[in-house]
């Protein structure tokens, strides 16, 4: 309504203080912001941990989808392409075997720390059986034997060599001790790669046998140049 009615109308709205309020945009904003940062609007928000893998998960989605994209015959094409691969890899595996870390046996006889003769393997074997470690004890026994052999020229030394293999070539020259020196390899092998523990007899058996080797004589075969006889 125009006139003067309406004049007088607005100019009392006015004088009333009946004006809309109309608040800025910024100040309205950081109002709003204020009141939604309170704990009672976040209590079922996930935590950190929920978020990254949440958004790990949809990395590996957007990855497998652009893969999708790119393969031929999308996803099935895909899928097909991964049970190749996993495929090729199975049979690398099962030709090849365990990659290991270096050209040395898992079961070599002795570690990498370096040579040591038969009469330090021997005393390390009997502290070891005065603190009744029996299964270090018969480790360090069966290398004592074997370096033992290996220093009267009976056995080659040779990185790498395992029980069973110093065994049977020691069984050849010293034919009649070759089954308790297969004996104890397996005794061996039992505690050192089997998960079994020894215990005084096994230790007590290999130490009577490193004694009895020590003074056994040889039997030398057809074509052998061994120079040593005990």
């Amino acid at each position: 309504m125009s006139g003067a009615g309406g004049i007088t109308r607005t100019q009392q709205d006015i004088a009333g203080g009946d004006i809309p309020v109309d608040t800025p945009r910024l100040p309205a904003r950081e109002a709003a912001e204020s009141e939604l940062s309170k704990p009672m609007y976040h209590e079922n928000d996930p935590n950190f941990l929920q978020r990254a893998l949440n958004q790990f998960w949809d990395w590996v989605a957007g990855v497998f989808d652009a893969a999708a994209g790119a393969a031929p015959g999308g996803t099935a094409g895909l899928a097909v392409l991964v049970v190749i691969v996993v495929g090729l890899a199975a049979a690398l595996w099962w030709r090849l075997g365990t990659p290991q870390r270096s050209a040395r046996s898992p079961e070599a006889l002795f570690d990498s720390t370096g040579p040591r003769s038969a009469a330090q393997h021997r005393a390390t074997a009997e502290a070891h059986a005065a603190a009744l470690r029996w299964t270090e004890a018969v480790q360090e026994r069966m290398r004592a034997i074997v370096r033992s052999l290996e220093e009267r020229a009976l056995l080659d030394p040779r990185p790498g060599r395992t029980a069973d293999e110093a065994a049977a070539e020691a069984g050849r020259t010293l034919p009649e001790h070759t089954a308790r020196l297969r004996a104890a390899a397996r005794s061996f092998d039992d505690v050192t790669y089997g998960g079994r523990t020894a215990d005084q007899s096994a230790y007590l058996s290999l130490r009577t046998l490193d004694l009895e080797l020590d003074e056994a004589k040889p039997l030398l075969l057809p074509g052998t140049s061994r120079g040593a006889t005990g």
